[in-house]
């Protein structure tokens, strides 16, 4: 593997991430010793600075992380409030059906119920102040575990989660979806079928 191609793939991890990561973790994942990557994440680094990238690489107690640059914070700060007020998706809207009657979860568990990668519509309800994380498990990996907010139930006008209403059944949910003309129970961001409604049998 060259040089190149391990600091793309470190880009590529820390970008995903989106949180710091230790050194120790990249090398493991990649096979290679601590040093070697510290090494080549500073090397990240002096490119971006060489560049005068919007993007930077942070060092923090030990972990790493891909930042935006100081001086644009205004600019950055000005898009994230437009998309903070932005509506909520379809996506978004059943992504936060399943952590508000579940109480806390895991991104995992919602991609379980979900069948598709869900990072963009909890990063997008987390920015918006519904969800937020709640802690992490005491499992392999530490997954953060998320729950609504009180911003949620001033949103929805309930005093707690209890408030909420029953769910209805397959069957109900199958029919009313029937009944709309619609094919499917659950679409992605892009309008990709993730349940198809059952046919009737003739």
């Amino acid at each position: 593997m060259s040089k190149e191609n391990i600091i793309s793939k470190l880009e590529a991890m820390l970008f995903a991430s989106g949180e710091p990561v230790e050194a120790a973790k990249l090398a493991e994942l990649l096979e290679l010793d601590i040093e070697n990557v510290t090494k080549m994440l500073a090397h990240l680094g002096d490119l971006y600075d060489e560049r005068n990238s919007g993007i930077c690489l942070v060092r923090i107690d030990g972990k790493y992380q891909l930042c935006t640059r100081e001086e644009y914070a205004d600019d950055v700060r000005a898009l994230l409030e437009i998309k903070k007020n932005t509506p909520l998706s379809q996506a978004a809207f059943e992504v936060l059906a399943i952590v508000a009657y579940n109480k806390s979860v895991t991104k995992s568990f919602i991609e379980q119920i979900r069948g598709v990668d869900c990072s963009g519509p909890v990063a997008n309800l987390v920015q918006k102040g519904l969800i937020e994380e709640k802690g992490r498990l005491d499992l392999p990996g530490r997954p953060l575990v998320y729950g609504t907010t009180d911003r949620f139930l001033r949103c929805f006008s309930l005093n707690s989660l209890e408030d909420l209403p029953e769910l209805p059944s397959v069957e109900e949910v199958e029919k009313i979806a029937k009944d709309n003309g619609q094919t499917s129970l659950f679409e992605d961001e892009n309008g990709k079928v993730l349940k198809e409604i059952p046919k009737e049998e003739e």
